[in-house]
């Protein structure tokens, strides 16, 4: 950790083990990848796999980003999540509970004899065995991807998990304040056009589903 990765403000609520900021990191499905474009910052929210200290990207072979990011320059990649609306009896006090995540490092073309290994982290990262039960990218579709692999340089995870922080002239305000929980729940699944009647939804699906019920 050095001084572009320490928290400045609250710093209570910061994460520097590793272990503890990738638990954030794996849960979560988007991510926003800062980077300097022709002079310009540029923030692009897009998915993402991790294994070990490597986050994996992938696009179009024409893709802004990942042509920028893998000429091996520094980015910042940034993750989070909302989990509940912090209402105070003050305007001043709102805030949200969360779980975020910040990443430095650099970024490079990963090889076409490791295109399917990280193509298969992407895909574990969206639905874990879902790779299994799918048709696997072939040479045309290859030929067309790009992945980018970006080294963790340095992580710092930061989490607000509190009540409301009213100043105490507040408390006896005639105002309601509290927690308002934001909960992810993964609903019933939609099938795709000209799915056949026979077809049964794969375990990854329902695996997921009974899982967060």
């Amino acid at each position: 950790m050095t001084e572009k990765s320490r928290l400045k403000r609250v710093p209570k609520r910061g994460i520097y083990d590793r272990n503890e900021a990738y638990k954030i990191v794996d849960n979560n499905y988007i991510c926003h990848l800062a980077f300097i474009h022709n002079g310009i910052p540029v923030s692009i929210p897009t998915m993402y796999g991790r294994e070990g200290d490597t986050i994996y990207l992938h696009g179009a072979m024409a893709s802004r980003l990942l042509n920028e990011v893998e000429k091996g320059f520094d980015v910042c990649l940034s993750i989070a999540k909302v989990n509940a609306l912090v209402l105070a009896r003050s305007a001043f006090h709102h805030s949200l509970n969360y779980e975020s995540v910040v990443i430095f490092g650099k970024g490079k073309l990963v090889t076409e004899k490791d295109k399917i290994k990280a193509l298969k982290v992407i895909s574990d990262n969206l639905l874990k065995e879902r790779w299994e039960e799918v048709r696997h990218p072939n040479k045309k579709e290859l030929n067309a991807t790009k992945i980018i692999a970006i080294s963790i340089g340095e992580i710092t995870g930061k989490v607000r998990d509190e009540g409301v922080n009213d100043h105490p002239e507040d408390l006896n305000l005639p105002i309601w304040a509290g927690l308002v929980p934001i909960k992810q729940q993964f609903l019933e699944p939609i099938h795709a056009k000209g799915v056949k009647e026979n077809i049964k939804i794969p375990k990854s699906i329902t695996k997921l589903i009974n899982e967060r019920k």
